[in-house]
């Protein structure tokens, strides 16, 4: 092995790891943090009270391991359909998870513990950067979604290309149904999200066996 290809093996490993770190720790904090439900808070409120800081962590670390991937998957993808737009498009879900972990929300709903019933009286200017932070992410993962059906279409693999095309609609409709103030829209929000960054991180790894 090359230590051109060994270099890229790492950088897809990255994202290859990125989806499973953020399932396990938005998991442990959701079943043991405290007054929070999944139903009713997003899991990018798990960045606020004295524990905020595990999440903050998480965002960003995910983020980083995402851009690093991106580079492996330029190289992976090189010369290929969406060779060019998947490795851009994962470097700004790992820029707007970063941001989002940065910038967090306000506390609301009852969550922190001790937090007051509804939504905060008004919006603090980090919780509006991290609304935006969190959209563009969120294009951009739907975004590769599609992306990639193209590049899987174009490689012979239906089965593959149709997945990821769902995966890009599960953003959308998550995101959507959640902006809409839908019932449990932070629950389909949280799945819509985390299966497209899983089903990236998957196809990194697919590409890693490749590489």
């Amino acid at each position: 092995m090359n230590t051109t290809t060994a270099s890229t093996r790492t950088l897809l490993t990255a994202a290859a790891l990125a989806a499973p770190v953020w399932v396990v720790v938005c998991l442990a904090q959701v079943l043991t943090r405290e007054g929070f439900d999944l139903t009713r808070h997003p899991l990018s409120q798990l960045a606020t009270g004295g524990l905020g800081w595990i999440q903050i962590a998480n965002f960003v670390t995910v983020g980083a391991l995402f851009i690093a991937g991106s580079f492996g998957l330029r190289s992976a993808m090189y010369g290929r359909p969406g060779g060019t737009w998947t490795p851009r498009l994962t470097a700004i879900v790992g820029a707007g998870m970063i941001a989002a972990g940065v910038f967090t929300m306000d506390a609301g709903d009852g969550f922190p513990a001790g937090t007051p019933a509804g939504p905060p009286a008004g919006m603090s200017w980090h919780a509006i950067a991290h609304m935006a932070s969190g959209s563009i992410a969120f294009i951009a993962l739907a975004a590769a979604g599609f992306v990639l059906g193209r590049f899987f279409s174009r490689a012979g693999d239906r089965p593959a290309a149709i997945v990821s095309r769902l995966a890009g609609v599960a953003v959308i409709l998550g995101d959507g149904w959640a902006m809409s103030g839908g019932r449990m829209g932070s629950l389909t929000l949280a799945v819509g999200v985390t299966s497209a960054l899983v089903w990236l991180s998957a196809v990194a790894y697919r590409l890693r066996g490749n590489a």
